[in-house]
C-alpha cells in the first residue's frame, strides 16, 4: 500500500484547510485510515481515524469540534477537513493505515503503512 497525503500549506489562524490521503496498491474495505501529526520536538499524535467500511470516526480532544474527517472509498481516498485552526495546530501531518485492528487505534504503533506527510503552518 502506498499514501500520497497532500493539502498543507500556509494558513492564518481561524482559517480552513482539507487534508487529502490517497491510497494506491492493495486496499482493504476494512482498513482503518488514520491522521497523525508531529510538532517540531514533540512526538507524533494522534489526530482521527475513520473506519472506511463502517464509517465510525474518532478524534483526538484537541481537534474534537473543529476537524472532520471523510471518506470517498471510491476514489480511495480519506480527507481531513480542517477549521478554526490555530497556530497550536501547526506540524506535519501524516496519514497512515491499519489493517489489524478491529477498532480505532491511537497509538501510532497499531499503523502499518504511512505516507510522506503535508505540513500544515498555521500562523497567528
Amino acid at each position: 500500500v502506498q499514501l500520497q497525503a497532500s493539502g498543507g500549506g500556509l494558513v492564518q489562524a481561524g482559517g480552513s484547510l482539507r487534508l487529502s490521503c490517497v491510497a494506491s496498491g492493495r486496499t482493504f474495505s476494512g482498513d482503518i485510515m488514520g491522521w497523525f501529526r508531529q510538532a517540531p520536538g514533540k512526538e507524533r499524535e494522534f489526530v482521527s481515524a475513520i473506519n472506511l467500511k463502517r464509517g465510525n470516526t474518532y478524534y483526538a480532544d484537541s481537534v474534537k469540534g473543529r476537524f472532520t474527517i471523510s471518506r470517498d472509498n471510491a476514489k480511495n481516498t480519506v480527507y481531513l477537513q480542517m477549521n478554526n485552526l490555530k497556530p497550536e495546530d501547526t506540524a506535519v501531518y501524516y496519514c497512515a493505515t491499519d489493517r489489524r485492528s478491529f477498532s480505532i487505534a491511537t497509538n501510532p504503533s497499531a499503523y502499518d503503512f504511512w505516507g510522506q506527510g503535508t505540513l500544515v503552518t498555521v500562523s497567528s
